[in-house]
Formats: C-alpha cells, structure tokens, sequence
C-alpha cells in the first residue's frame, strides 16, 4: 500500500508540473507526460498484453490501455495521463477498503493458537496444537489462549471470549466446565483435558469459516461477473463503430473528431464501479458480521437472508438457555430451605439433568451421613431415608401411588412433589429459562414486516405453548421427532412467495437436517452442536437470538448499498455514453465516469463494515 501510494504520489507531482508550467521546449511537458504515463499505466498495459496472450482479451485493462493510448496517438497527452492516474488512485481506494474489511474479518485469526503445553509426567513440553491427541493433558497459564477443545479438571479462571463470541465479559470456568479454544485465558492456571483434536476444534472449524466465506458468490455477484464478459466485447465493437461509420460512411465531421469520442466511449464503458464495489460490498458485510460474533458463511447466504418472510426456531437452546434451574419452591409446615436440603440429599447419587439442578441450587456440600437407605422407583422418582425420616421425590404418579393427599402444581416445567413420612410437605419447579433477548427478537422481525414466526420444538405441548405465549411467536407445532421437523419443515417452504426466504434458527444435533434443508440455516455457535454448526449458512457466536435481528440488518443495509451501486454506475455511464457519443462530453467527463464512479461506489461499499447493534 505504501508503495502504490508512493508510485501515485510521484506520477502525480510529475503531472502537475507538466500540466501547470509551460516549458519553452514543448518536448520536457510530452517527456514528463510520458514519465507519469509509465509509473502508472505500464503496469495496466502490461496486464493487458500479457491477458490477451492467454485469451483474456476483454476485461477493464484492455479497455484502459486501448483508451490512453489512443488518447496518446491523437495527441491528448494530458488526458491519457489523467485516466491512468485516476484509475490507480480508485485502485487504491479499492485495495484500502478490502484490506479494512479483511481486517476485521481475519482480526478472527488472532485466535489461532500458537502452541500446546502437553503435561506428561508431570512436565509440560511446548508442541504444536495440531500435534495433541484426544485425552491428552495440556495446561494453560494466564495470558495464554486456549488451543483446543476440552474439560477443565484442574483449576479456576475467567476466560476472554471477545475474539470468539464478541461477548464483551469474561466467563468463569471451572472444574467439570467444558472449554473452547480460542479463549484467552485471564487469571488463574487451567489444567484441560483434550475432547477434539485441532482439525475439529472450535477456533479450526471458525477459521475455515471465515476463510471460505467469500468463496461462494451470491446471485449478484455472478450477474456482474456474466454482465462484464458480454457487456466488454460489445463496448469495444461499439466503440470501433463509433469511430469508423460516422466520418467513412456518413460524412459528419473529421476521422480524428469521432476516434476522440469512440476513446472518450471506451473509458467511460469500463465496467470498474460494478466489478469492483459489489463483491466488496458483500465483503464489507461478511465481515461487519464477524465483528459482532456472526459468521456468514458465504455472500449468497447474506442476500438470501434480505429476503427472509419466515423465520422459524427450535426451542431449547435457542429461545431458552437449555438449562434446567429450579424456578419455584412452594412449602407448606416446613422452610423452603430446608425442602432444598432433603430434595437434594435424596437426588445426590443420580445424574440425571433434574436431579443436577436440585443439587446446583441447594449450593452446598451433601452430607452423606444423613443418608441411610435410597431407591430409584421407576416411573414415579426417588424413596430416601434422611435424618431417620422418610423422605419422598417424585412425580404426581408417585403421590397417587402412595396415596398421598397433595396441591396439584398448575406451573409449566417439571414438577417434584416432596412428602416426609407420607405427608405431603411442597413441590419444586424445575424449567427452562427463557433468554432475555428473545422477546426483543420476535419484536423485531413482526415490526419488520416478517410473514409468520414459527415453533418447533420436540418438547411438550403445554410447554411449547407456554414459551411461544410469553414469546409472542405466531404458530408452535410441539412434539416433533427430528424427522418430523424436517417434514413440517418442507411443508411450511411449499407456501412461501416465489423470492421468499424461509429461515431456521437452531442449536441441537437433531435440528442438523432442518438446517440443511432452509433456505437459510442459523446455528447458536457458541454451545450449539458440532452438527448444527456444520449444517448451517450462518452461525451465531453469542447465542443470542437478538444477533438474528442484526444478521438480517446487516443484509438488508449491505443490498441497499449494493442496489445504490449499481443504480449510480449504470446511471452515470449511460449519460456520459451519450454525451460521449455525441460529442459533448471530453475526456475528463469519461474519466469521472469511470474513476470517479468507481470511487464514490467503494466508499459506499465501505458502509456495509459499519454495523450497529439491535
């Protein structure tokens, strides 16, 4: 960049110079023409020559060349000069605007990691991440970032996750805590043990995101890039026309007058504007994105989802945090604290998910001599002997089989009826939390005129409605088998409109094929399945669903910008075209229409990088 920089600079000073002073001898002005021509044009030149060499003859290089040199041969030195100086300083500009936009995407590559340090026998020995194995042991210090996947087993710390996630606070993790890499660690020593190797880790399948976002082009792209392989011959035969028929064949003014125009035509023609700005546009998008923790894994999965009229989501994990807490406790003839502390000794030797929430929220350590006798009653919940005391957990099954007398619970979620010695003493409410941007997401696709938001959820009907009720979602289909989801699914795209765009929000190993199959599949990144990630168009790092809100913001403001291009450059072209053939304009006015255009759509392609937050 310096370099180019440098080389415009100087072929400038020397345009100038030629431009504003009048040597006596007019052969220094046509030297210092010719000088600045070859710091900033032999290169062009070069291109073309070498690409009409290797059949590529109609691109924007030959258009260039064959432009400022005919420009040369007719004598307008000046103007030649010009349309070269110009056109690089629109490169220039060009090549600024990508490098920001890569900037802010490959800013992502600064979560590689460098190096492992693998304990073995007590000893760390520094290797590369790709060299560490499944079940290894590798210890990361404060400073340090996390290689690669795995389960803390030693140790306390706060992880940075920014790089990662965009989330600007840290997270704490502990013994037990499953750890991504890609993380830095801040404070105290991790001791992980390794559940992915590097090639399937997080921070690897992140970057081979990234890298290969741009690689698959959207409809947009692909007609600019068919428009410029046929609109390029044609100009040039326009041009040739232009320049032979008029003075040959019907007589209207000199030969030298219409080569002027048919020159003025050809540089006017050059298709930069939309080549250049459209797939930066989509760049600056992508990587807008990245900066707020969405990956996009290509630009046609931007556009596609500017046209979103359905959004449909997956339940736990998406909508909900996926995590079971107790919600409510409701006591009667005993403390609430005291309810906790029976529930959660009687619950201390399973795993199940709900047994794990009791023991999170009693919060303190199980005394196992309290226990005297425990049995698992399948089907019903847990018979424990506490304290000398017979203590009950179970379902409303479980109270109608021992015949105890209880308060039926109305509360969504799971239900544990708790009885001491046959006598019904209280329940806990174990649910699901809903995330508490869920609601502003459905509130932001309704005012943004979206069609319908759907439900689909393997949970229980009473469960589905509750959450979509609170949430405000329009229809909930509940109860669905994977392949059941993927079934209404197809039957929900057969009633879109024909550029509609159905959407499908999830996070789950068995929402992989509903992903697959939308339009346009979302995936909560940051805790969803390795399954989900890889099936979906575009991956939220947060786990946000507000970043949904953002995600279609960001495309349809990268469209406009793309649409505006493309509306300007066409505009702009014609006229100058006209006035080019008819004589009217110079060869300055071509230079703006090309250049200058070129110039004005790559600053407002560097809008799409500018993203603000819903």
């Amino acid at each position: 960049m310096k370099k180019r920089a440098l080389k415009i600079l100087i072929a400038l000073l020397f345009f100038i110079l030629s431009f504003t002073i009048s040597f006596q001898n007019i052969g220094i002005n046509y030297f210092l023409y010719i000088v600045s021509y070859i710091i900033v044009g032999l290169e062009i030149v070069w291109k073309a020559i070498r690409n009409i060499l290797r059949g590529k003859v109609f691109d924007e290089n030959f258009l260039m060349a064959i432009a400022t040199l005919g420009a040369f041969a007719i004598g307008e030195l000046p103007e030649a000069v010009a349309v070269m100086l110009f056109y690089q300083i629109g490169e220039f500009f060009q090549s600024y605007a990508v490098n920001k936009s890569r900037k802010s995407i490959t800013s992502l590559m600064n979560i590689r990691p460098d190096f492992a340090n693998v304990k073995f026998h007590d000893k760390l020995t520094k290797v590369s991440p790709e060299d560490v194995k499944i079940g290894d042991i590798i210890v990361v210090k404060p400073g340090e970032k996390v290689p690669l996947d795995g389960k803390v087993i030693e140790g306390k710390s706060m992880l940075d996750t920014s790089s990662l996630t965009g989330e600007s606070l840290p997270r704490e993790v502990q013994i037990g805590h499953d750890i991504l890499s890609g993380c830095i660690n801040q404070n105290g020593v991790l001791t992980i043990e390794v559940t992915k190797e590097f090639g399937e880790s997080t921070v690897s399948k992140i970057l081979d995101l990234v890298e290969n976002a741009s690689s698959k082009k959207s409809k947009s792209e692909n007609f600019i890039s068919k428009f410029a392989k046929y609109y390029t011959p044609i100009i040039v035969i326009v041009a040739v026309l232009l320049a032979i028929v008029p003075p040959l064949f019907l007589g209207l003014e000199t030969f030298f007058d219409w080569l002027y125009r048919s020159l003025s035509f050809l540089v006017v023609s050059c298709p930069c504007a939309l080549v250049i700005s459209i797939p930066l546009s989509f760049f600056g998008g992508i990587g807008g994105a990245s900066k707020i923790g969405i990956l996009v894994k290509g630009s046609n999965y931007l556009e596609a989802l500017s046209h979103t009229e359905t959004v449909i989501f997956d339940k736990t994990g998406t909508l909900t945090e996926g995590v079971f807490e107790v919600q409510k406790i409701e006591t009667i003839g005993i403390s609430e604290e005291d309810l906790l502390r029976l529930t959660a000794h009687a619950e201390s030797f399973s795993n199940h998910p709900i047994s794990i929430s009791v023991k999170k929220a009693y919060g303190k350590e199980i005394d196992q001599s309290l226990i005297t006798q425990t049995e698992e009653l399948s089907g019903f919940g847990i018979s424990a002997k506490i304290e000398g005391k017979n203590i009950l957990v179970g379902n409303e099954k479980l109270m109608q089989n021992k015949q105890i007398s209880y308060q039926k619970c109305e509360e969504i979620g799971t239900i544990l009826y708790v009885a001491i010695d046959e006598k019904y003493v209280g329940y806990l409410v174990i649910a699901d939390r809903i995330k508490k941007d869920a609601k502003q997401t459905i509130q932001f696709l309704k005012a943004n005129h979206m069609n319908e938001t759907i439900l689909l959820t393997g949970d229980r009907t009473a469960v589905g409605k509750s959450v979509a009720n609170q949430l405000g979602i329009d229809t909930v289909y509940t109860e669905l088998l994977p392949n059941e989801k993927a079934e209404k699914l197809e039957e929900i795209m057969k009633k879109k409109s024909k550029n509609g765009k159905v959407a499908f929000v999830g996070d789950g190993i068995n929402d992989a094929p509903v992903l697959a199959i939308s339009d346009i599949g979302i995936a909560m990144g940051g805790l969803g399945a390795d399954s989900a990630i890889e099936a979906a168009d575009i991956v939220i790092m947060t786990d946000e669903p507000s970043k949904i809100a953002d995600a279609i913001k960001i495309s349809k403001k990268t469209m406009r910008i793309v649409k505006e291009n493309i509306s300007f450059a066409i505009f702009i072209k014609i006229l100058v075209l006209c006035l080019s053939a008819l004589g009217i304009s110079t060869m300055w006015e071509a230079v703006f229409a090309d250049v200058g255009v070129s110039v004005i759509a790559i600053i407002n392609a560097m809008r799409a990088l500018h993203v603000k937050k819903y």
